[in-house]
């Protein structure tokens, strides 16, 4: 029997599903797959024949007695792990960043095992930060990654940022720019739990639209829960055809139905755009670790798959100015359609496996005594 591979990673999507991707296309492989995460990645359960398992991590931040609080689970952390990984004696552990990943990567470090590390952002995170230098190979999401130091950038490879299946299931649908007279789909998105900003400048900006591309206009729009009977109100005063929810479960769908998305630049989401060629309008969070979503915004718009707007500039009678010139140019978003789908890797998680199962081939786990 082949030995396992272990995927180590923080709970947040923009960690959890890159790696579900990734375990997927394992076990589709036929690798035995296990995951180590805390309570947040309950979430795998959905993914067959993955084993889940769960360690102690410290979150740094705050004053002295955080800071040792945090050392101390970071340490049990590690222990747990490194018990956890000899018994398991994978072929690989492959990490996707955030603090509960590093216990476990510290620990295959540690026991002389073969080590990947996956970054998702145009930044590197800090916990990426920390194991970069440890790793036997770094994969990007991006082409240039802010933070690697130049003795790490010798074993970086640029693979792109896996997306869920779901995303590439929908990801060949063609892309067809709103017609004058017809309706407009937008999509409008502020994470998983949506963004209260968005609720409160984009429907009164849709709604300062001309009557010709109002009238088309079919919004789906994630809000946050208490946000969402003003938003509505709104939309229904301005007779504008939306469906509000604090969470859509068919994200990928309605990508492909849109015209133009409006969200955050978080590194899930610039991904799902890239594989699904949608041009996009991009929000940054302002207070993303490091800037990242600043980055990622960045990056993306340069390529030509969409718009930067900082949330600082943020405006109802702007954003509606900017709305009525973009989605009057269908030229334009044809444009930005297809430099987006330009700017994905759709074998990002086919590389990423390779990547692993070459590592694991050519890196023998040498054990050492604890």
């Amino acid at each position: 029997m082949s030995l396992p591979f272990v995927l180590a990673t923080g709970g947040t999507g923009g960690h959890l599903f890159p790696a579900e991707a990734l375990a997927t296309e394992l076990i589709g492989r036929g690798k035995t797959v296990h995951l180590i995460s805390d309570a947040r990645a309950e979430a795998f359960a959905q993914v067959p024949g993955i084993e889940t398992h769960q360690v102690r991590a410290g979150k740094f931040g705050g004053g002295p007695a955080h800071a040792a609080h945090a050392l101390g689970e970071l340490a049990l952390g590690t222990l747990q792990a490194r018990r956890l990984l000899r018994r398991l004696t994978p072929a690989c552990v492959i990490g996707f960043g955030g603090y509960p990943s590093v216990p476990a990567m510290l620990a295959a470090v540690y026991l002389g095992l073969p080590t990947l590390i996956h970054e998702q952002n145009a930044v590197l995170g800090r916990a990426n930060r920390l194991l970069a230098p440890r790793a036997r190979r770094i994969a990007t999401a991006f082409p240039t990654t802010a933070g690697l130091r130049s003795a790490d950038r010798a074993r970086a490879v640029h693979t792109g940022n896996p997306v869920r299946p779901s995303v590439l299931a929908v990801g060949h649908t063609k892309y067809k720019a709103p017609q004058r007279g017809g309706t407009i789909e937008l999509v409008i998105l502020g994470g998983s739990q949506g963004a209260r900003i968005m609720s409160e400048v984009v429907p009164p900006a849709l709604a300062a639209l001309p009557t010709r591309l109002r009238e088309g206009l079919r919004i789906s729009h994630q809000a946050r829960p208490e946000d969402l009977p003003a938003a509505d109100a709104i939309y229904r005063k301005n007779c504008i055809a939306a469906e509000l929810q604090s969470f859509f479960t068919d994200v990928p769908e309605r990508l492909a139905r849109a015209h133009l998305v409006i969200c955050r630049a978080g590194a899930s989401s610039i991904a799902e755009l890239a594989a699904i060629g949608r041009p996009a309008l991009l929000i940054p969070y302002p207070y993303a670790m490091d800037d990242h979503q600043s980055a990622n915004a960045r990056a993306f718009a340069e390529a030509g798959g969409g718009w930067v707007i900082p949330q600082s500039e943020l405006r109802s009678d702007t954003l509606a100015l900017h709305l009525e010139n973009t989605l009057g140019n269908p030229a334009a978003l044809t444009t930005a359609a297809a430099l987006a789908a330009g700017f994905g890797r759709r074998e990002a998680t086919r590389d990423l496996a390779q990547l692993a199962i070459g590592l694991a081939a050519v890196a023998r786990p040498q054990g050492r005594a604890a």
